[in-house]
């Protein structure tokens, strides 16, 4: 119940923080000294549970405190959001005493309670302080640690014969037919890792022509496995029959030699669905990972490989690379406790990565690698199944984490199983939340990066992809501590997810609903809402179904929420987060009435902190209420098309300088005094279309003044006349349709010099021929070129010394990629889709170089279908 209190805790201080806001203080009736006394008792309970977590744990009446903090906050969170609403309502600071009076004595019972829970936690802190004077406790975890990261490849420890033994009969002549491969292994036993360095050498990607990966996961069934592996593992639904997308299959895998690989296999039905699917040619290959014997047996496969535990000196190994990114102890007096610790994790990988985690972060003393040693054997005294024996141990690594970390954690059990998840979005929901606590000079969004990557450096998230500048982009959790996540949030209080994940209510064209997996129609209207999962009686998740509203009646107050449809936002002045989102089988917006933000009434959201809204496929803009230059607390407003209204449409404009994302905006008009609202904008997206007016109207030069930018993307479908400037601070551009000289690309390559992503759209920049000059680009790492006219490009390794990726599409006209280019040293990667066999050519050339000179990891991918 600590969990649930600290989140709560966090989540009503950031509240109190928004409505002090100096944009707040002439709207509202405010008593600040008693706000700021409520902040500093708040502030006190929170400092103690992050002092005192460990502690409190095994305590029945620190629970009940717990319980009582978090109560308390979640009723002062809606009596003030009842307070701010209905003064905003009313527009008047001028109106019944008797509300104000009521709210303030609101207050002061809160206060109170507080109080009381303070001198009960002060009683409590003696005791313990007094436990400890006689007996000196064992040290605990630091937040961080300033090792270096362990070797990446550091999870195949132990598994290299097993990597040569499934390579062997990937590779071998000998079975010319299409030939199943079942790994079968516990759940973190390694399976997946093993298939993905298979997958991912070099030399399966030259025996096959069509490599195929898609998780299985037990949710999943043949329809969306099909539909998965003809998306190369994205599930866009069709009309297609199960037989119709099977047959689109086998005509894609005919006559190639394919390797398919099914991660995570529940069921033996499944497979008898999809097998006629797949043709028996050329030595083809299909990889199943399982934890099921049976249903590896029902393959009727010639081979079946079996993960192992690891012994005791790979265990060793492993959690050496995890805890000091090297293959042995550099530590005598922690070496023998060490391999205690890994001997007790009995040669899980899962395990033992995640207790290596809990160690790097620790402070490295020997008094506290022998708590652990004996925090491991303790529970485990009795007989017990394997798994439950490993999930205790994950459960353990769980308990010391920092407090600040665990409803981060805890919250991924939210997402579906193998669930890939975006790490903007992740962010965003866990800032809508209230989870991060504020640290000075960091935006939240860098706060919840840094959550992120410290729950990565212990192994409890999985990394899957990061971009072109090293930051995370897309994530997920194993799906046992997904299970972690789940038990641990029902034992904390946080938030519920039902065990019920699917039944059959809703069938046809639609969105899914989270809680039951199932796609539901639209055609009704339906809400599907996201709940706030700080209630201990809510449901939190993903997208909720009418029906699962239905069986889970307790859902009451919102802080996130997804509509398909009509959005009612006057119910919930509480959403920090909305997503709203057109049905695609409705044209206009008109059609389905999106009235998301009235213009008398978005303003009553005055919490809200993020704003999507996708309007299907309309083509015209949204006109962006004038109200919403009254909303202080917005961080991200992004839209399919919309126009943002001028700010002095509105008598209480402010400065919106939490904004950090705005997009699309159709034709903005870059006024110095437009711009000057949002000074922390990091991520702009514009687009100039339709009857537009002289350039000189749109003032895009202004643009320089935004000097916190760090992503921008410029679309326009008519020559741009207008000189441009762009502020230096930026790190990606994106540009489309310009029709720039090329000439002009010196100002870009001498003037951002912190520009890492260039992207070019649509002859974006036109012309024959491109001259690059030496000192451009030096930070450049992306560059991509789409539809161009460009023929001769004259550029020499010098010109893109950092350069990592080049990706080229539809450039017909250009006669190569520069020779020169083989001699860049950090270049991974050549992308080609519908080129030239010239530039196709030129790149096989660069690709034979670069492996002459030792660069194996270096690829080119070349795309001839526009796939």
């Amino acid at each position: 119940m600590a969990v649930a209190a600290y989140a709560s805790l966090l989540s009503l201080i950031h509240v109190l923080d928004n409505v002090q806001h100096p944009a707040r203080c002439h709207q509202i009736h405010l008593d600040t000294n008693q706000i700021r006394s409520l902040q500093e008792k708040l502030q006190f309970l929170q400092d103690f549970l992050e002092v005192h977590d460990s502690q409190s744990r095994s305590l029945q009446e620190m629970e009940d405190l717990a319980r009582q903090i978090a109560d308390a906050a979640n009723k002062a969170e809606v009596i003030i959001d009842l307070h701010v609403v209905d003064q905003l309502r009313k527009g008047s600071k001028d109106h019944e005493s008797d509300h104000i009076a009521a709210f303030y004595q609101d207050i002061d019972k809160v206060i109170r309670k507080v109080d009381c829970i303070t001198k009960e936690l002060m009683i409590i802190k003696e005791e313990w302080d007094d436990v400890r004077r006689k007996k000196p406790a064992a040290s605990v975890p630091a937040n961080s640690s300033r090792l270096p990261s362990s070797n990446k490849n550091s999870t195949i420890v132990g598994f290299e014969d097993d990597l040569k033994e499934i390579m062997h009969h990937l590779i071998t002549k000998d079975y010319p037919d299409r030939w199943i491969i079942p790994i079968v292994g516990l759940g973190g036993s390694g399976k997946t890792t093993l298939a993905k360095s298979a997958f991912n050498d070099p030399r399966i990607v030259d025996c096959f022509s069509i490599r195929s990966w898609f998780t299985v996961s037990q949710e999943y069934n043949a329809r969306k496995i099909l539909l998965g592996l003809l998306g190369d593992g994205k599930i866009e639904e069709s009309g297609e029959t199960l037989t119709q997308l099977g047959e689109r299959l086998h005509k894609k895998l005919f006559g190639e030699r394919y390797l398919i690989v099914l991660d995570d296999l529940w069921s033996a039905e499944i497979w008898n669905d999809l097998k006629f699917f797949f043709p028996n040619n050329r030595g083809s290959r299909i990889l199943v990972t399982t934890r099921l014997h049976d249903v590896a047996a029902s393959l009727n496969s010639h081979y079946k490989h079996t993960i192992n535990p690891l012994n005791m000196e790979n265990s060793w190994i492993l959690l050496c690379e995890k805890v000091f990114a090297k293959k042995y102890c550099p530590s005598p007096i922690l070496e023998y406790v060490g391999k205690e610790i890994a001997q007790s994790c009995k040669g899980h990988p899962l395990a033992t990565l995640v207790v290596g985690g809990l160690l790097k972060n620790s402070d490295m003393s020997i008094e506290y690698w022998s708590f652990i040693e004996n925090s491991l054997r303790a529970p485990f005294r009795f007989e017990c199944e394997e798994y439950d024996y490993w999930y205790r141990i994950l459960v353990l690594c769980y308990n010391y984490l920092p407090i600040h970390l665990k409803p981060c954690f805890l919250y991924m059990g939210v997402f579906p199983e193998d669930h890939r998840i975006e790490v903007s979005e992740l962010t965003k929901l866990w800032v809508g939340e209230g989870f991060l606590k504020p640290v000075r000079g960091k935006t939240l969004e860098e706060v919840a990066n840094e959550y992120l990557e410290d729950l990565v450096a212990r192994n409890l998230i999985l990394l899957h992809e990061r971009t072109s500048r090293g930051k995370l982009k897309v994530c997920g959790i194993h799906d046992l501590l997904r299970d972690l996540c789940l038990e641990g949030s029902k034992k904390e209080h946080l938030f519920h997810v039902p065990k019920v994940q699917r039944i059959n209510l809703f069938k046809g064209m639609g969105k899914m609903c989270f809680l039951c997996s199932d796609r539901f129609s639209l055609q009704e209207g339906m809400d599907v809402q996201a709940l706030d999962s700080l209630r201990s009686t809510s449901v939190a998740g993903g997208l909720v179904c009418n029906a699962c509203k239905i069986m889970y009646p307790d859902l009451t107050r919102l802080r996130l929420m997804k509509v398909f449809g009509r959005c009612c936002h006057e119910q919930h002045t509480e959403l920090r987060y909305i997503d709203i989102r057109a049905p695609h089988f409705w044209d206009r917006v008109a059609q389905y009435e999106l009235d998301f933000a009235s213009p008398s009434t978005i303003h009553l959201l005055w919490n809200l902190q993020t704003l999507c809204i996708d309007s299907g496929t309309s083509l015209e803009p949204i006109a962006l209420p004038s109200k919403i230059w009254e909303m202080p607390q917005l961080r991200h407003v992004m839209v399919k098309l919309a126009s943002l209204p001028d700010f002095l449409d509105t008598q209480d404009a402010t400065v919106l300088e939490n904004l950090q994302t705005l997009s699309f905006i159709h034709n903005l008009r870059c006024a110095k005094e437009t711009l000057e609202k949002i000074p922390n904008l990091k991520k702009l997206k514009v687009c100039y279309s339709g009857n537009l007016k002289d350039w000189s109207y749109y003032c895009v030069y202004n643009l320089v003044h935004l000097r916190k930018l760090e992503s921008l993307y410029l679309i326009t479908k008519d020559l741009l006349s207008e000189k441009i400037a762009f502020p230096t601070s930026l790190k990606k551009l994106t540009l489309s349709g310009c029709k720039l000289p090329w000439e002009d690309m010196k100002f870009i390559g001498f003037t951002l010099h912190n520009l890492e992503v260039l992207k070019l759209y649509n002859n974006a920049f036109k012309g024959p021929e491109w001259n690059p000059v030496e000192g451009q680009f030096r930070q450049l790492k992306v560059l991509s070129i789409w539809f161009s006219d460009l023929v001769w490009w004259r550029a020499k390794a010098v010109h893109f010394p950092d350069l990592k990726c080049l990706v080229l599409g539809y450039m017909n006209d250009l006669e190569e990629i520069p020779s020169d280019f083989a001699g860049i040293p950090t270049l991974r990667s050549i992308h080609l889709n519908e080129c030239s066999d010239s530039v196709v050519n030129s790149a096989k050339q660069i690709l034979e170089e670069q492996w002459d000179i030792g660069n194996e990891a270096f690829q080119v991918h070349v795309d001839e279908d526009g796939n």
